[in-house]
């Protein structure tokens, strides 16, 4: 890869978006205390100019009636911990009794008993709320407020994260703002926030080194509407500073143009991930927005990435520092192999520095990100939520390193302080408290034909096991169908849609390498796109025959070719192809149809020979007679097979391949996903060139 010099004097640097209110009177008018706080958190959760997917707490202290004495209790509703205040509903609060939160500091024993504190806000649950109460609790609790709001935007961030950060801070709110140097969440912060109020009278808020911003108001309205105003003149002060002098040093590479970026992205990604060690797979996500374009073009990226991110909230999502590739190494032999291993090895020296006894042992040693110049960023976890959650997250941090720098330089948490907050006792009891990963999390799969009920019902499976799946078919409304479908039942983040010709050598290599920059890679290939055709070898045309051979043989051999490198960098895979009774055994009238089924059989067989070597494996299941919610049997060949027969294409058909069946049972697509999903998954780990068959039982197609 080239680097380019800019011939051009740097653009200016990306503003802050500054927000404004959104405050409806007309939608608070009719809602009572707890509802005006959970529209509040709401609005500020999702304006993305004021925090971040999961960032940020909002709460209230309102008047109750205590269940057990029916007397007035003042009870605190705090977001609880793990949830999302642009989505939370109102269970998503905790709530607690305050009288007994504040009596909770003549338990404390000092800063070295911080986690035992955590342990004590249970039993000051009001009403049997089963919400957990989160570390910030304590900062609500202690300030005298009755609605408080603790945000993470991109301008505060930069103002708390900067050295000029407190004089930028008193510069730009003349006092209305104090500061608090950085101290990690918990109990300690918040006394030491109550004493700073208590003696700074007069405050609208505090500026948090390192956290963000805590501010209040006397009502939901007056607190919304002062964290607005108080992001926004931040904003607007970075914004006039960042208008004197171009981002990151200017610029020093300029971005590649956005296919060039894109066919970069699908080549490198399967490499890396192929190199990201460990005993699970990660799925991987590609960006090239302007705030990360900006970024490491910039001639201080280099620099500015060592420091790493400095707001909690980021490096849980990013680890401390991302993998800074150098743009005119990466195509030299043994440099990503080499880079990722320097990495693996200064995060285990980080580690083996800070850690402690007790602590956790070392985490998983691969980045999370990686950034190219003039490409983009790269982002790798266990699922592809995680993924394009941490690279939105190291997107904010590149914003707060832009405003930071433009008033006094970005500095980041000392490194004992961020390993403290990373391997922190309560993170670690979050992470042995989450479910274990289904079967599939972290595999990518593709899947030709998936508009049909095989397709789709193979498509469905594999989600539901966990995987990414990419859906590739002809036809474009079917396509788009199963694609909602998909979307409505699993997520956005797992499902990917192209429209594909598996006869087209050019289109089924756009589809692959759209996979592969979409996920990071290929684990699983469904090789399931079909057609059927009936007639006898005297009505048999050349243009039907070659037509079944095109799909059934050639649209099988296309896939798996463009498989084959993306597992290999992966070091394994599965490709299952879809095959059928008939590639076993001969019936009437269908000469091209089965041949062709049999060379996809034989295929297949020659590809798990292939394969072997690079661990991949390469199976068939062979299906019979699976009509129900099939585009094939909606076709002529219903009609053409009941000729064959001499029945009824209607009911009879299917009442004759049930009863011709040994176990007189019907086929479903949900059968054939089923055996595919065994295939695709470590459970079939030791079975390579396999015929499954999933037809209720067939003589003829017995494999021995």
């Amino acid at each position: 890869m080239t680097v380019h010099t800019p011939s051009r004097a740097p653009a200016s640097a990306l503003p802050f978006l500054v927000p404004a209110s959104r405050w409806s009177a007309h939608a608070a008018s009719s809602l009572s205390p707890e509802e005006l706080l959970l529209y509040r958190s709401n609005l500020l959760g999702s304006d993305l100019t004021v925090t971040n997917f999961g960032g940020g707490n909002t709460s209230a202290k309102l008047e109750e009636a205590d269940p057990l004495t029916g007397e007035a209790a003042t009870v605190l509703w705090v977001k609880g911990s793990g949830g999302d205040i642009g989505s939370m509903k109102l269970d998503g609060f905790s709530t607690l009794y305050l009288a007994k939160l504040l009596r909770l500091e003549t338990l404390y024993r000092g800063v070295a008993f911080e986690d035992e504190m955590v342990g004590y806000l249970p039993h000051c649950t009001f009403n049997l709320n089963p919400r957990a109460a989160s570390i910030d609790t304590p900062l609500h609790a202690y300030l005298p407020y009755a609605h408080i709001d603790h945000v993470h935007p991109d301008a505060v961030i930069a103002l708390a994260a900067s050295a000029g950060g407190e004089a930028a801070t008193q510069e730009i709110y003349g006092g209305e703002v104090g500061w608090l140097p950085w101290k990690r969440p918990g109990f300690d912060l918040g006394l030491r926030l109550r004493d700073y109020v208590t003696t700074n009278p007069g405050l609208r808020g505090v500026m948090l080194a390192g956290h963000g911003i805590i501010c209040w108001g006397d009502d939901a309205k007056g607190c919304y509407e002062n964290t607005i105003d108080l992001i926004a003149r931040a904003a607007q002060h970075l914004n006039a500073r960042l208008a004197k002098a171009p981002a990151f040093g200017g610029a020093l590479v300029e971005a590649l143009p956005p296919e060039r970026r894109a066919a970069i992205a699908a080549e490198l990604m399967p490499r890396l991930r192929g190199l990201m060690t460990g005993a699970h797979s990660k799925v991987g996500h590609f960006s090239d927005d302007a705030e990360t374009l900006e970024f490491v073009g910039g001639r201080d990226y280099q620099r500015l990435a060592a420091i790493g991110t400095s707001c909690p909230d980021h490096f849980l999502r990013t680890k401390i520092a991302p993998l800074a590739l150098d743009p005119a190494r990466v195509a030299e032999a043994g440099y990503l192999e080499a880079a990722l291993e320097t990495y693996r090895q200064g995060y285990a020296a980080y580690y083996q520095r800070n850690a402690q006894a007790g602590d956790p042992k070392m985490r998983d040693a691969n980045p999370v990100v990686v950034l190219l110049p003039g490409v983009g960023r790269f982002t790798f976890a266990a699922d592809k939520t995680t993924a394009r959650l941490a690279g939105e997250f190291y997107a904010n941090a590149i914003n707060v390193m832009r405003g930071a720098e433009a008033i006094g330089g970005y500095v980041g948490l000392p490194e004992a302080e961020a390993f403290a907050i990373e391997y922190w006792a309560l993170e670690e009891a979050k992470l042995q408290r989450m479910p274990k990963p289904k079967a599939l999390v972290g595999k990518v799969a593709l899947v030709t034909g998936a508009a049909g009920g095989i397709g789709g019902a193979v498509a469905a499976r594999l989600l539901e096991d966990g995987a990414c799946v990419m859906l590739l078919d002809i036809n474009a409304p079917g396509l788009e169908t199963i694609r909602e479908l998909m979307v409505q039942k699993f997520g956005r983040d797992a499902v990917r849609a192209d429209t594909c010709d598996v006869t087209d050598e050019a289109a089924v290599a756009r589809a692959f390498a759209t996979t592969a920059r979409e996920f990071g890679g290929l684990d699983i290939l469904v090789a399931n796109a079909g057609l059927a055709s009936s007639a006898p070898i005297g009505e048999t045309t050349l243009e039907l025959w070659r037509k079944n051979y095109g799909v059934l043989v050639e649209g099988y051999f296309l896939a798996s070719r463009a498989a084959f490198p993306l597992m290999q960098a992966q070091a394994g895979g599965s490709i299952v192809f879809i095959g059928s009774k008939n590639a076993l055994a001969a019936t009437p009238n269908a000469s091209a149809y089965a041949s062709a089924k049999a060379a996809s059989l034989h295929l297949a067989r020659c590809l798990a020979l292939e394969g072997a070597a690079h661990g991949i494996r390469v199976n068939v299941v062979n299906p019979d007679a699976v009509i129900r919610g099939s585009r094939i049997w909606d076709g002529d060949w219903r009609q053409e097979r009941a000729s064959a027969y001499g029945i009824d294409a209607g009911d009879e058909l299917e009442e004759f391949y049930r009863n011709r069946s040994m176990l007189k049972r019907s086929v479903l697509p949900e059968d054939i996903a089923e055996a595919v999903r065994f295939f695709a998954s470590d459970a079939s780990g030791k079975s390579t060139g396999n015929i499954l068959n999933v037809d209720a039982g067939n003589a003829q197609a017995f494999t021995r």
